[in-house]
Parts: structure tokens; sequence; C-alpha cells
């Protein structure tokens, strides 16, 4: 870290937007060298090449992170790139998210600078103990690129035949170097290609390659055509009712890739942005060359993950409906959690991230992945005291521009580290995140309306709720909602506090009075709630909020069976739902929603060909219409929460808090004869937690798998019989 800090910040004598700059200097290696380290970032984003080769595999380094405070510095071992004698590193810049039209239209960022600019240092150690640095200064040489144009929202420009124009030495610019950090978050990498599946010839006489499956990342072209032969393609998740090209949910995002070639067999892919799509339309192509489907793949782009959790049953629609949740967060966990990965926007919104974070927590090892975009909340939230609704948020000053933070969104600050918690077992994520957890608290006490209630904020309500058409707020009061959260919240601030130490007497006192304020407002006085929706009631049982159980439950089954056994949740009843239905028993009617396939319902998007997880319930219509071409993502996880119902209910995988990251788990499975067989697992810190059932004549067989180091107890759901079992695998056969 420190050698970085020899180094001077470049960049170019005056901006060269859009073409990309590039940065070289040479060196000469003259002693067997012991070790060779490149540190290196930028304010945009980079390739780095050592004597052509390209320097490790970070995709779009150094990555998000609200650069006015951190810019992530990476580390590469150079050593095997090295030759004896002269050496050339070679340094391009694109704009990535630091620069370009990312954020809303309007939004002004603040900014460390107004194009890219670099810093470096080569750090060789010899054998004989010496060391020499070669740092970015202004002897480094600077020259245009065959990168022409790049943006996240609008694509990349490559031009293989570009004069390649010498623009003298780099500048060196007086940008701050307090902002560097080490890396902290999960590198991104090319993961997997995926080859076309097949070539469409539209209604419209449009030439559209289907690689089957929507995923996040750019299409690699591998071809020769003449010098000056031009390739471009416009990227697309869905076809229209007609079997046309459709792309108008990308809103102002042209999400074009062009490249103009030269003569040579390459590879041509971008460097320097990505796309989300299943489909390209060929907009350009050589005359009289057959468009070959086999010379185009799709690479998929996100984090490096480890996959831990996986999910299986006998009914092809849920495995679907498991391959789309998965398939989403692949496509969302792009350096942050973002909405999506398409359209003008692919920010990291707050409200997402929660909702989806237990699913996401044992679908992959996110602790790490998650810990960098938490500590960038928090950086925000000592300068806004609210918690913004993305993260990174590179906006001017908040004192400029206050952000009152919302409901459910905000509430990221306290359920993200806590579910982290008590998935993975290690309460460091609680230290680092506690005085976040608190912050946010904080902040809602001192903005309320009404002590002890969340009243007067700016909220997103039960987004997308269902209850009013064309309403993208729902119908729950968003007071309600608000108070709601505040309650939980303040009880998570309780429990992360205790376990690590801190004073919470503050906040055990609040609590209580937070629920006895929502009975009192919320409740009339006949045991009504006084906003009649489904979010609310789901919302008042899975928060504990009332004491008459019997009575919500009740009238959510009754707002359940007036919609034709359906669904109106929104974000924010929707990851709950099912839970409550189920842990009072209604595990039938949680089961009756989860295989209904008519919209709206998990399995209505997979009878329209669904391959991810859709913002909207309809994104496409009955008729084929869509919802709406403003906000109409065809890859947005949040409704993928179902997810940890199916390893929580479904399977009965469920981590204890008080023994967290599955050092202790309850075993309670809700079977149904819908399904003859199911299984998931999840690879734990103590091993693989497994369980599987599967029905044989009038009896289940319940299989599951306890790791060295745990315990586990099975309950019946039935019954509520109970029985502890040490580490192996257990039968339990239930008639």
């Amino acid at each position: 870290m420190d050698s970085i800090l020899k180094a001077e910040w470049i960049g170019v004598e005056k901006d060269i937007t859009p073409v990309s700059p590039t940065f070289y200097t040479q060196f000469a290696v003259n002693e067997d060298v012991k070790s060779a380290v490149l540190n290196i970032t930028a304010y945009g984003v980079y390739v780095a090449k050592i004597n052509d080769a390209r320097v490790g595999d970070f995709i779009l380094a150094p990555a998000w992170t609200t650069y006015k405070n951190r810019v992530q510095m990476q580390k590469y071992d150079i050593a095997p790139m090295l030759k004896q004698g002269q050496n050339e590193i070679e340094v391009t810049l694109g704009n990535g998210w630091a620069l370009g039209r990312l954020l809303f239209e309007g939004e002004k960022r603040a900014q460390l600078h107004d194009f890219p600019v670099l810093i470096a240092c080569i750090e060789l150690n010899y054998q004989n103990g010496t060391s020499e640095y070669i740092i970015t200064d202004d002897s480094w040489s600077a020259k245009t690129s065959n990168i022409l144009f790049s943006d996240i929202y609008d694509g990349e420009t490559q031009d293989f035949t570009a004069k390649i124009e010498e623009l003298g030495n780099a500048k060196i610019y007086n940008v701050t170097k307090s902002v560097i950090i080490p890396q902290q978050g999960e590198k991104i990498i090319e993961n997997e290609v995926l080859d076309a599946v097949s070539f469409i010839e539209t209604p419209k006489g449009e030439k559209v390659i289907d690689f089957g499956q929507n995923a996040t990342g750019y299409v690699m072209l591998n071809m020769t055509g003449n010098n000056g032969d031009t390739v471009s393609f416009t990227h697309a998740e869905v076809l229209d009712a007609d079997g046309n090209f459709y792309n108008e949910n990308y809103r102002s995002a042209k999400a074009i890739a062009k490249f103009t070639l030269d003569g040579k067999r390459r590879e041509y892919k971008p460097d320097f942005t990505f796309y989300g799509f299943r489909y390209i339309r060929i907009d350009e192509f050589p005359k009289d060359t057959a468009i070959d489907i086999s010379s185009f793949k799709a690479v998929v782009v996100h984090s490096e993950l480890k996959r831990t959790g996986h999910f299986e049953c006998s009914d092809s629609m849920l495995n679907q409906l498991f391959s789309n949740i998965v398939w989403g967060q692949k496509g969302n966990f792009l350096d942050v959690p973002t909405d999506c990965p398409q359209r003008d926007e692919r920010l990291g919104w707050t409200g997402d991230a929660q909702v989806f974070i237990r699913t996401a927590s044992y679908n992959y090892n996110v602790k790490r992945f998650f810990s960098k975009w938490l500590q960038d909340m928090w950086v925000y939230q000592q300068e806004a005291i609210a918690v913004p609704h993305v993260v990174p948020t590179m906006s001017k000053k908040p004192t400029d521009v206050p952000i009152k933070g919302s409901a459910a969104w905000g509430d990221a600050a306290t359920i993200c580290p806590w579910q982290l918690y008590v998935t993975y077992g290690e309460k460091d994520i609680l230290e680092q995140q506690f005085d976040s957890m608190v912050a946010w608290v904080e902040y809602i006490t001192l903005t309320t309306t009404d002590e002890n209630l969340w009243t007067g904020g700016e909220h997103y309500g039960d987004w997308l709720g269902l209850e009013v058409e064309d309403e993208y707020y729902g119908a729950t009061d968003k007071d309600y909602i608000a108070t709601c959260f505040y309650a939980y919240s303040t009880n998570l601030v309780i429990k992360a506090g205790k376990l690590i130490g801190r004073d919470v007497t503050k906040y055990e006192e609040l609590y209580p009075k937070i629920v006895t304020a929502f009975n009192n407002k919320f409740i009339n006085i006949d045991g009504t709630l006084t906003t009649d929706t489904q979010t609310a009631h789901v919302l008042a049982l899975h928060f504990n909020m009332v004491t008459d159980k019997d009575a919500m439950l009740k009238r959510l089954i009754e707002l359940i069976l007036e919609r034709g056994t359906a669904l109106t949740t929104g974000f924010v009843g929707t990851p709950y739902l099912l839970h409550v239905l189920t842990e009072n028993g209604r595990a039938d009617l949680a089961y009756e929603l989860l295989f209904r396939t008519k919209y709206p319902s998990w399995l209505y998007p997979i009878t329209k060909g669904a391959t991810t997880m859709w913002e909207h319930w309809d994104g496409i219509k009955e008729d084929g219409s869509m919802w709406s071409k403003e906000m109409n993502s065809f890859n947005h996880y949040a409704y993928g929460a179902v997810g940890d119902w199916l390893y929580g209910c479904m399977l009965g995988i469920n981590p204890v808090e008080s023994k967290p990251g599955f050092e202790e788990i309850i075993f309670k499975p809700y079977f149904t004869d819908k399904l003859s067989f199911a299984k998931a697992s999840i690879d734990t810190k103590h091993g693989k937690v497994a369980a599987e059932w599967e029905r044989t004549g009038d009896e289940i067989v319940y299989t599951f798998t306890v790791p060295n180091g745990s315990i586990g107890t099975f309950i019946d759901s039935s019954t509520g019989a109970t029985c502890k079992y040490s580490a192996g695998t257990h039968k339990v056969i239930i008639k």
C-alpha cells in the first residue's frame, strides 16, 4: 500500500474524451527478480498489460466505490510476466462508473477529476536484497487507443484500424491519494461462456442471435473479416409479441457494441462496459459474409463468488424458478448488488439488496461482497446521516441535496449485517457496521414527525404492490410500513449490540414504545388494521407488531382468497408472505401461491419464457404486450427472495440465531403432495448442510445431513415433536 503513495496520478494533457487514453513506459530488469508486484488503481477503469500480455483477470477494475472517499487498489504478482532486459507496461483507461453518464438524468456527481487518471507503482525486489520502484509520473508517455468510445449505459466502440496518436508525456494531476484503500470487495471476472443457440430472422427482417439465457456480460466475436469491415450489434432481453427485437425497456441506454476489423483473426470484446441481454440484433456486418452464430459467444461477467446453495425438486417449473433466482443474482452481483444490469440505471438499490440478502447468502458466499458495499453505505451516512437509496452514491455533498431515507430501503443498514452474521456466524461484520446500524435508527428518531412512530418521511412504500392499478407505491400506508421497519431495525440494533458488548439500553427502552405507538396508531378499536392490505397484515405478523395474531392471519387469508388465491404484495411484503403463512399453520396456502401459474405469481413469468426474475409480476402481459417501457426490467432479483423459503420451509434448513453460521440447525420441513421429491444443500463453514424428502407410497422419507461441529434439531411440522441429532446423515419417516 505504501509503495503506491510514491507514485503520482497521471492523465493526458488535454481531455480526449470519448477516446480512451493509454499510458506506457519501459523499464529494465537486469538482475534476477525475487518478486515483482504491480500496485495500481485508477479513477475510471483500466486494463494493464506487461509486455503485451494482460495483467490479471479482474474485469472493470478497480470496481465501484464512493470514489470521493474510497478508491480500491489492486496488487498483482507480475514476476512471471517479466523478462531479462527491457520490459514495457501499458495501461488503458475508460470511464467506467466514475465518469460517463451514469446516475439519474440531471444528477450531479462529486468527481475526483474530469476525465480518467491513473496511479501505479511496480515494486521490484531482487535476489541481492535491493529494490526498485517504477512509478507513474510525467516520464510516462501517453497515446490514443483503439477504444473510440466506452460508456456503461451506451456500450463500446473499438476500431482496430484507428491511427494511434502519440500525445507526448503524461501530465501529473493533483488528485488526493488519501482515497486509496486496499482491495476490499471480490474481483469481477469472466465466469462462464454461453454458446448462441439460434439465429432468428424476425418478421421485421432483423437478424437476431439468441443465447438462450438472459445474462450479464458481453458478446465475444471471433472472426477475421476484411480490413475496415464493421460489425455492430444492439442488445435486448426479450422479443415482442410478434417476435421482433425489443429493447425499449432499456430507456436511453443504447447498449451497442461496435468493432472495426483489421483483417486479422481476433477475439473482439469490450473492455470497459457490460450489458444485460439474451439477444443481440446484428446492425452492421460485412457484405457477402454469412453470419456464423458459432463465432458469437456470450461471456458471463460478475463478481467472483463461491456457489454454496443448491435446490432441486420434481417440478420442472420450480426448478426453472430457482435457476432464474440464481441467474438473477449472477446478473446483478457485479461488484455491487444492482437492481438491474441492462437499462440506464444499474444502481445498488438498498431495498432490493436487503429483501434478497438471505437468499443471496445461501446461494453464494457473499460476505466479502456485501462487506465492501456496506462500508460505502457507512461512508455516505457519516456525511448525510440518512442511508442513500443507492450505494455507492456519487452525488455532490449530501448537504447540497439532502437524502431522506426510505423505510425498507435504508433498513439495509441493519438487516444486511445481521443476516450476514446469522448465515456466516462471524461477529466482525457487526463490529464493522454497528455504528451504521445505530446511525440509521437515530436518523429515524430524529426526523420523524411523531414520537415513537416513523411518520412524515419520503418512502417507496410497498413498491410495485398490486392493489392499485398503475400505482408504483402500492396501497399500504407508508407510515405503517415505516414504523414496522423502525421497530425491526431497533430490535436488530439491540441484538447486535449485546453480541459485541455495546450498551443498548436506550434502544431496549425505545423498542416497546414503538410497538405500543404502532398499535395505538394503526389498529382500530375493533382490532382491524387501518390499512387493509396483504402487505400490512404480513408485516404485522412477521415483525410481531400485534398480539392478536389469529385475527391478522384470518384477514390475510381472506385478502388472498378474495383475489382468487393470489398475492398483491410488492417489494416489501412479498419476501415475508410465504413465511408468515407457513409459520402460522397455512403452509398449504403458501404452496398454492407458489404453484400458481397465472398472473400474479412466481411461475407466471416462466410461462412467458423467463430465464431470470422480473421486476414486474407481469412484465410481459398475457397478450404479449409489455407492462411498460419506462420501468420493466427482465433481470431484477428482488422477487427471487422466495428462494430462502425453498431452503427454509420446503426443505426445512434453518440456522439458529443463537448459534449462527449453521453451528446449530433447525430442520423443519413442510411437505406437499404437489411434489414427489425435493432436495437442497448449503455449504457452510462447518461443512455441507443438506436435506431432501421423497414420497414412497403413503410415507415421506426425510433425509438430512448435520456437518461436523454442528448439531441439528428435527421438528415435525405437523405434530411439533422434536429430536436432536449430532453430526452425520439421518433419516426420518413421516407417515
